[in-house]
C-alpha cells in the first residue's frame, strides 16, 4: 500500500450546464460545472478491467479527485487486481461509501467515443457504470461540514467488472468495520434505488474427446462438439425462471478443421439466481454433469461467486432514502455488484445510489446532468441520517 499525495492537477475546460442546474447546485452547495469537470478527468483515463497500468493511472486520478474535493489523503491499494483507493474521514467509522472505477471498455474506445455534454447528457465510456455515481458521491460528501463527514470511507475498487476477486476481503473488512454500506452504481430506470440483486457467477465446461479422421475413421474419435452439444441442453434445461433462475450457455468453442473429429470443447454459462438455496442447487447441478459421448470426459469450473443480495439488507437504509427524497422508488435486479458481497456479510446495503441515465456497458451508456445535484444531496443526507441513528 502506498499513500497518494494530494496534487492540484490542471482543471479541465468544464463543460456547460443549463440555468436551472446552477440554480439547483448552488442551493446544495454544490456545482455542476465542477461535477462535469471531475467526471471528464475520469473518463478521459481509460480503465479496463485487468489493464494494471491504466486501472494504477485511472486510481492516481480517483484519488486526485477525492483529495481534491474532501482533504486528507487517499490510499493506494496495489495487488494482482488492480489498484484500489481508498480514503478515510477519521472518527469512528459508520458508512462505507463503495463503488469500482474500472470499466468494461478496451483502450482506445474514448477515441472513438469521446466524454461529451450535450442535450442535457453527459456521455462517454463509463460515465454511467460507475464514474457518474462516484462523482455524486464525492461532491454530496463535499458539501458536508468536516463533522458530518466525520466516520465516513470511500472505497473504489478496481476488478468489480470481472468478479472482485482480488478486492473482495477488503470490501468486507471494510463494510463489517463501518456497519452501513452506500453502493454508488448507476440507478434503475427513472432513478430507482436497487434493494435487491441475483447472485451471478459463471461456469466453464470443459469436454476432452479424441480426434479421428471424419472421413477415413469418425468411428475412432470421440467427438467432443456432440457431447457439448448434449450439455448444453442439459444446462439450460436448469433453468428455474419461476424461481428468478436463468442458467444461460453464452460461449461455445470447439474443433479444428471440417475434416477433425474434436477432440476438445468449451461451453461458458452465465448463471443469475434470487435465493441461496437456488445457489446451492445449482452449483450441486454442475458438480453432478455426467458425459453422454462414450469416451468423453468433462471438467467443470466456476462457482457463483456472487450471493444473492434479498430485499432484508436494504430495509433500514431505504427507510431512510425515502424520507429524504418521498415517494422513490427501489426495485430488485438481475445484475450482480459489491452489494452482493457486503450484504452477504450481514452489513445493511442500499445500491443504486448513482448516477440517473443508461446504456451501461453500451456505446450509447449516459448520465442525465439535471439529476447530478439531486443524487449529491441524497448522498450528503444518506451519510448524516446514518451517523445519527442509533448504531445497532
Amino acid at each position: 500500500m502506498t499513500s497518494h499525495d494530494n496534487a492540484n492537477t490542471s482543471a479541465n475546460a468544464s463543460a456547460s450546464a443549463s440555468a436551472s442546474n446552477d440554480a439547483n447546485a448552488t442551493a446544495f452547495g454544490v456545482s455542476i460545472d465542477a461535477m462535469l469537470e471531475d467526471l471528464r478527468t475520469l473518463v478521459e483515463i481509460e480503465s479496463p478491467s485487468r489493464d494494471l497500468d491504466a486501472l494504477a493511472a485511472s486510481a492516481e486520478a480517483v484519488a486526485t479527485v477525492i483529495e481534491n474535493r474532501l482533504g486528507g489523503q487517499a490510499v493506494l491499494n496495489v495487488n494482482e487486481g488492480g489498484t484500489h483507493v481508498h480514503w478515510v474521514a477519521g472518527g469512528e467509522s459508520r458508512v462505507l461509501i463503495l463503488g469500482h472505477h474500472d470499466t468494461v471498455f478496451p483502450l482506445g474506445t474514448l477515441a472513438r467515443r469521446p466524454f461529451a455534454v450535450a442535450d442535457g447528457r453527459a456521455t462517454g465510456p463509463g460515465v454511467f457504470d460507475m464514474l457518474g455515481g462516484l462523482v455524486q458521491a464525492i461532491h454530496g460528501l463535499a458539501a458536508l461540514d468536516e463533522r458530518d463527514r466525520s466516520g465516513v470511507e470511500i472505497l473504489v475498487t478496481a476488478d468489480e467488472e470481472v468478479g472482485s476477486f482480488s478486492s473482495r476481503a477488503l470490501i468486507e473488512e471494510r463494510a463489517r468495520a463501518c456497519g452501513a454500506v452506500l453502493v454508488f452504481e448507476g440507478a434503475a430506470d427513472g432513478g430507482a434505488l436497487k434493494n435487491a440483486r441475483k447472485g451471478c457467477g459463471a461456469f466453464q465446461v470443459s469436454i476432452a474427446g479424441r480426434a479421428s479422421h471424419a472421413g477415413l475413421e469418425p468411428e475412432a474419435g470421440v467427438n467432443a462438439l456432440v457431447e457439448a452439444a448434449h450439455q448444453v441442453l442439459d444446462i439450460a434445461a436448469l433453468s428455474r425462471p419461476e424461481l428468478g433462475t436463468t442458467v444461460t450457455p453464452t460461449v461455445a468453442s470447439a474443433g479444428t478443421l471440417e475434416n477433425v473429429v474434436p477432440a476438445e470443447a468449451t461451453v461458458v454459462v452465465d448463471v443469475r439466481v434470487e435465493s441461496a438455496a437456488e445457489k446451492e442447487r445449482v452449483e450441486a447441478a454442475f458438480a453432478a454433469l455426467t458425459p453422454h459421448v462414450d469416451g468423453s470426459r468433462i471438467t467443470v469450473e466456476g462457482s457463483i461467486a456472487r450471493p444473492p443480495m434479498p430485499t432484508s439488507a436494504a430495509v433500514e437504509l431505504l427507510a431512510l432514502a425515502q424520507q429524504l427524497k418521498p415517494g422513490i422508488e427501489a426495485v430488485a435486479v438481475g445484475g450482480g455488484s459489491d452489494g452482493n458481497l457486503t450484504a452477504a456479510v450481514g452489513v445493511p446495503t442500499l445500491d443504486g445510489l448513482g448516477a440517473v441515465g443508461g446504456g451501461a456497458h453500451a456505446d450509447h451508456e449516459y448520465v442525465v446532468i439535471d439529476a447530478m445535484a439531486e443524487r449529491a444531496r441524497l448522498a450528503a443526507g444518506l451519510v448524516k441520517a446514518i451517523k445519527h441513528a442509533p448504531r445497532g
